[in-house]
């Protein structure tokens, strides 16, 4: 699994619309991404993304996941087994936060706590079992089976954050330096000096408060 970790567009702007949440996936890997469905984290208030299994099915469309046919099935689904799809969306939120306190960890150069390295490697099994090779004209490529299964749009989760964890870009994984944003990245820049998920959001915040104390003092 080593190697250079696929890159993610930058895709929605973490805002609300009549259809729905619009996330903003800037960590540059699907997991961290993923990791980043907690707004203001480290807030007094942090705000929960992932409200329903509507959402998570949502999130994993527009990280391209599903197509919007493939999502309508799963909602249907979801809609004839409620206590299934709610279970997917509690193990989804104990994914999410075993990835975040495993690359939060690594960020801040801390030991990776055991406990959540134990989640992934019970989510990894149930995700490459599920895996298989299938032509595609020129070759053979990975294509997730099962379509109907709830927690389908966790599989890849797990699976990129094994990759990362694997890779050569682990030593890039940040965590925002906004007080209370705590989103996880990959810095990418040239001399490794990215402090912010966003500059437009977290980093203009930052700038806007030290010039207010500087012009208390």
């Amino acid at each position: 699994m080593g190697g250079k970790v696929e890159s993610w567009r930058v895709r929605g702007g973490g805002i609300a619309s009549p259809e729905g949440y619009v996330f903003e996936l800037t960590g540059g890997s699907l997991c961290l991404d993923f990791a980043n469905t907690v707004d203001s984290r480290l807030s007094a208030a942090p705000q929960e993304r992932l409200g329903d299994y509507n959402d998570l099915v949502r999130w994993a469309v527009q990280s391209e996941l599903l197509t919007a046919r493939e999502a309508r099935r799963l909602l249907a689904e979801a809609e004839r087994k409620g206590g299934r799809a709610a279970a997917v969306l509690r193990r989804a939120r104990e994914l999410r936060e075993a990835i975040f306190e495993v690359f939060s960890a690594k960020a801040r150069g801390a030991p990776l706590p055991p406990a959540a390295i134990g989640t992934l490697n019970q989510e990894l099994p149930k995700a490459l079992v599920r895996l298989r090779l299938v032509e595609d004209g020129t070759g053979y490529c990975w294509e997730w089976k099962d379509e109907d299964a709830l927690d389908r749009v966790l599989w890849p989760v797990v699976r990129s954050a094994a990759e990362l964890l694997t890779s050569d870009e682990l030593g890039r994984v940040r965590e925002c330096a906004a007080e209370t944003c705590a989103w996880l990245f990959l810095d990418r820049s040239k001399n490794r000096s990215r402090r912010w998920c966003d500059m437009a959001v977290c980093g203009n915040r930052d700038k806007v408060r030290r010039f207010r104390q500087r012009s208390r003092s």
